[in-house]
């Protein structure tokens, strides 16, 4: 009998560093071993986002997402189907978006701000992995990617800091923290935290063969 595959949420504050954990832990397994589903491609059209007291889109709330179809996509992946998606990308009008294609595996990475606060994907995680940073330097790494790969002036990326990120982050991410069964501290590096959790999925892999 086939095993279910094993579910793991990968959350953190913006710019805690997920994107480069991630990247790193893909290249440690085979393509066909780990399926990473991450949330920043279930955005809704910016037309159907909230907009704060001054008229500004706060896209660091949980109804920012396509919460239904990322929950959906999922169960269809946990059931051996291939989900196609449309890559999201941050509303830079310079970069064409692409067709992401997820394909079964046996580890499959939900990545994203509100898995745990999502209480179905929640319910659905093996493993929860926070990844945590000081706050100031959270701050550092947004304002270069921000500019660097998504075109934000300094004074926007302050202004969504204090008045979206930091606000969500304390609501929806942090009181999770503490209920994660791996905490990875990335303020300088999170090789160590990469490695324990990169065994304890080899280990599973092999005992499933």
């Amino acid at each position: 009998m086939k095993k279910s595959p094993y579910i793991v949420g990968i959350s953190g504050g913006s710019a805690s560093g997920k994107t480069s954990f991630l990247k790193e832990l893909r290249s440690a397994f085979p393509d066909d071993m780990l399926c990473i589903v991450s949330q920043d491609n279930y955005y809704k059209p910016k037309e159907q986002q909230e907009k704060d007291e001054n008229g500004e889109i706060n896209f660091d709330l949980p109804e920012s997402i396509n919460r239904q179809a990322f929950h959906n996509d999922l169960v269809r992946l946990i059931q051996g189907q291939e989900v196609r998606i449309k890559e999201y990308t941050f509303n830079n009008a310079g970069k064409q978006s692409s067709e992401i294609i997820l394909n079964p595996a046996p580890i499959i990475i939900m990545e994203g701000l509100f898995i745990f606060y999502y209480e179905e994907i929640r319910a659905l995680l093996d493993l929860k992995v926070y990844i945590d940073a000081r706050d100031e330097l959270k701050l550092e790494r947004r304002l270069k990617r921000d500019h660097d790969e998504r075109g934000y002036g300094h004074e926007s990326v302050l202004y969504q800091w204090n008045n979206h990120v930091m606000p969500s982050y304390h609501t929806y991410l942090r009181p999770f923290r503490d209920d994660a069964d791996l905490i990875v501290t990335n303020n300088l590096s999170f090789q160590k935290g990469l490695e324990v959790l990169c065994h304890h999925l080899q280990t599973f892999i092999a005992s499933s063969t």
